[in-house]
């Protein structure tokens, strides 16, 4: 066999080699197989991969055929190194008669090398990142025809090293994410998901209490309360304390959605239905084994409905332009403000998809009626938004105009008011002078008044009226959590630091 004929042959070698390279996902086995090819391609006795740290500009060897030794040292020694700087081939027929040999390589391993074939390595952008070393040819100097073999070999190693050091990078955030993945739900599982629904009242207690009834079951629910009732909150209770826990929440104001996009976006859209238009999915299919939380549905026009009511009913949806039906397993929770009987008595929403979602109703009280669950959100809020060197309180008389307030915007507009302070008052206490215009400008409302609030004007007896509300309050929720204040302090919308001042305060044990 000619030269000639032995050269192609192990060029189709190396060509052979690169298909097992790019197959192997394990960086050791990987260098442990190039350097053992490389070695025996050559007729050498042995090869060697060092890689390049060039943050710490240093190169070390993570395989060397017959040894099980790391070596690592300054990127600007020895043979490789000069290989790493000039990005040349360098090939040392006697090392014993070059300078550039790091001879401590030899001192630290017991090996002795007599000629060195060395060949930088790339990554996909050109950039360094590795030199082969092939030691010690059996039949005298590398050749011309080694230098070939050697860097044909090299221009496949870059990248395949580079592409396994990425895969395992991608494994180890993937195994990072699925363990703060993991704990993130050991959290949310040790919480009640209906923690977030502030309230003692009876109104609130009975939404609570049906949350937790349906719990384990897959029916659709159709909330219905005014703007700001918290009707997002109860939804995603629902959804968090339900088989689907684990799957996605996805929510699509139907009020922000014209006519012309519901089929796209909630059916999806395949790609080139109009110029530039790529390929998406709807919420439907976004939502695929979750809850999918159709918010507003009230104001969707009648042919939309229909469009909902037949996904609904089939539970598998059409993408537009699309020719397949897509089956999806979707638990719908849908809410309005509206009074969804009067609206079909004028026949602007479809009889057929109320009862399609009315499966479970939920009805949100106004704040108007739960006043009494005020102080419990003032505190909430106030906990959640605050910080240091802003209110962390309110005196019973600004809580008695909250109380007496007709809050036409709900928990949302009561939200806001908290924020106002926050960001406005300077002082510890909320007093009625830090409330904005429309809570103390507002007259009492003169039906549903309470007996104890006629006498406003009253200072102690409205202070005792606050003091024996909170009393009954903090004695309610340290009796239901037998005396566990962290969890006390949570009914009640407080940090347990707010728990222990109020317990002081009342000379509660």
């Amino acid at each position: 066999m000619n030269s000639t004929t032995r050269l192609d042959d192990k060029l189709l070698a190396v060509l052979q080699l690169s298909t097992r390279m790019s197959s192997e996902r394990d960086l050791g086995a990987l260098l442990d197989l190039i350097a053992r090819e490389a070695a025996r391609l050559v007729d050498a006795d042995r090869s060697t991969i060092f890689l390049y740290d060039r943050e710490r500009n240093e190169l070390w060897s993570k395989v060397a055929i017959g040894s099980d030794d790391i070596l690592r040292f300054d990127a600007r020694l020895g043979v490789a190194g000069t290989a790493v700087s000039t990005g040349s081939v360098v090939n040392v027929p006697d090392v014993t008669k070059d300078r550039r040999f790091h001879a401590s390589m030899d001192e630290s391993t017991g090996y002795r090398t007599r000629s060195i074939l060395a060949v930088p390595f790339r990554d996909h952008l050109g950039e360094i990142t590795g030199v082969f070393e092939t030691l010690n040819k059996a039949d005298g100097p590398f050749d011309a025809d080694d230098e070939l073999i050697v860097s044909a070999l090299a221009s496949h190693t870059g990248i395949a090293i580079e592409t396994v050091q990425l895969l395992e990078e991608l494994e180890t955030q993937k195994d990072r994410l699925r363990d703060e993945n993991s704990q993130l739900w050991r959290e949310v599982e040790n919480r009640t998901p209906t923690h977030r629904i502030i309230g003692r009242s009876r109104e609130i207690r009975r939404i609570v209490r049906l949350i937790e009834q349906i719990s384990s079951s897959d029916v659709d629910v159709l909330i219905t309360g005014e703007s700001g009732t918290g009707k997002e909150v109860v939804a995603r209770a629902i959804h968090f304390s339900s088989p689907r826990a684990r799957r996605p929440l996805v929510a699509l104001n139907c009020a922000a959605l014209p006519d012309t996009l519901v089929e796209s976006e909630l059916f999806g859209i395949e790609k080139g239905v109009a110029t530039g238009v790529e390929s998406r999915r709807g919420k439907f299919e976004a939502a695929d084994e979750g809850t999918l939380f159709l918010d507003e549905i009230g104001d969707l026009s009648l042919p939309s409905q229909a469009k909902i009511l037949r996904a609904l009913q089939e539970r598998a949806v059409e993408r537009v332009g699309g020719q397949r039906t897509i089956p999806v397993d979707v638990r719908v929770i849908a809410a309005t403000n509206k009074d969804l009987e009067q609206e079909i008595e004028e026949e602007k929403f479809r009889s057929d998809l109320f009862y399609r979602l009315n499966v479970v109703h939920v009805r949100l009280p106004p704040l108007r009626r739960i006043a009494d669950d005020i102080p419990l959100l003032v505190n909430h809020f106030l906990a959640r938004h605050g910080g240091a060197g802003r209110p962390e309180e309110i005196s019973p008389s600004a809580l008695r105009l909250l109380m007496d307030y007709p809050w036409p915007g709900n928990i949302r507009q009561l939200e806001n008011e908290v924020r106002w302070w926050l960001a406005s008052c300077r002082r510890r206490i909320v007093e009625p002078d830090d409330l904005s215009d429309a809570i103390r400008s507002a007259p009492a409302r003169q039906t549903g008044l309470r007996p104890h609030s006629i006498e406003l004007s009253v200072r102690p007896t409205l202070a005792e009226t606050v003091a024996d509300l909170e009393t009954k309050l903090v004695r309610d929720a340290m009796t239901e959590s037998r005396g566990n204040q962290v969890r006390a302090a949570r009914l009640l919308g407080l940090s347990r630091q707010g728990l222990i001042n109020k317990l002081k305060r009342y000379k509660l044990k």
